[in-house]
């Protein structure tokens, strides 16, 4: 079973909630991947952009739902999203953050409350950590939990949806499953189409442009057995490739692996 603690010594012992992982990161005490933490609570993907680029990445996550579903979006300037969390800061409450001027990352900070602007909108979108738990619910290893590293993500041949001065390659996340358990994966993450649904490519990574499994583009790698797949689900890291693409003079996003845990529960977002 996978130990979190022994996977990141600076890791606190309890973090069990939505909160208690916002609490850890905005401490300072926690700054890692948070796959496995706090089962049961939604986890997202961050990208914030000033006012006047907003609506344009509003229109791309629209325009690609796979990959940008949108959990919630801020008011400018307010680092608060109470649909998301009562105690809730978004300048704070993720592990460690990336920033971008002019496309190119600049910076990653473990809080942005020094480059906060009022003008700022916040977008959380849905995480492939979330579907993680209904996955282990059925008895479906997921490798990169069990070696305790982050999960593999790659980016693809497959374009994005353009949306005014946003596009670029869809970006993946990769587990490998025994094919049984790729099928009874795809059934399960079908009803969760707010965590990104269902796998958008099985086997044949060369297909899909990616040409060696064991140099992932975010993430660490993980081993793929024989008689297994890997299994590729669109990855909430493709708005970074957008931002590099489109060239805002100022964007916020989570380091890919460190997200943001929310009070929204994972049963709340299934749907039957």
């Amino acid at each position: 079973m996978f130990n979190p603690n022994a996977a990141h010594p600076n890791r606190p012992t309890a973090l069990q909630t939505g909160l208690d992982v916002r609490l850890a990161c905005r401490s300072g005490g926690f700054d890692g991947p948070t796959t496995g933490l706090a089962p049961g609570y939604v986890q997202g993907n961050l990208a914030i952009l000033p006012r006047d680029w907003a609506e344009e990445f509003l229109r791309f996550c629209i325009a690609n739902p796979k990959p940008c579903p949108l959990l919630g979006i801020s008011e400018p300037g307010d680092p608060r999203l109470a649909t998301l969390g009562a105690d809730f800061d978004i300048r704070t409450d993720i592990g460690r953050y990336r920033v971008w001027r002019d496309g190119e990352l600049a910076d990653e900070p473990e809080d942005v409350r020094a480059v906060w602007r009022d003008d700022l909108v916040s977008f959380v979108i849905g995480c492939s950590f979330s579907f993680e738990e209904p996955l282990l619910a059925a008895n479906i290893p997921i490798r990169h939990i069990a070696c305790g590293c982050n999960v593999s993500m790659y980016r693809t041949n497959v374009a994005t949806r353009p949306a005014g001065r946003f596009r670029g390659p869809l970006v993946v996340s990769m587990r490998p499953l025994r094919p049984a358990d790729a099928i009874r994966a795809v059934q399960i993450t079908s009803r969760l189409p707010a965590v990104h649904g269902a796998p958008v490519h099985l086997g044949f990574p060369e297909a899909i442009g990616i040409r060696d499994l064991a140099k992932p583009d975010f993430g660490d790698a993980v081993p793929v057995e024989p008689g297994e797949l890997p299994v590729f689900w669109a990855c909430g890291v493709t708005p970074q490739a957008a931002i590099a693409a489109a060239r805002p003079p100022f964007a916020i996003t989570h380091a890919p692996g460190c997200m943001l845990v929310t009070d929204l529960k994972n049963a709340q977002l299934s749907e039957c």
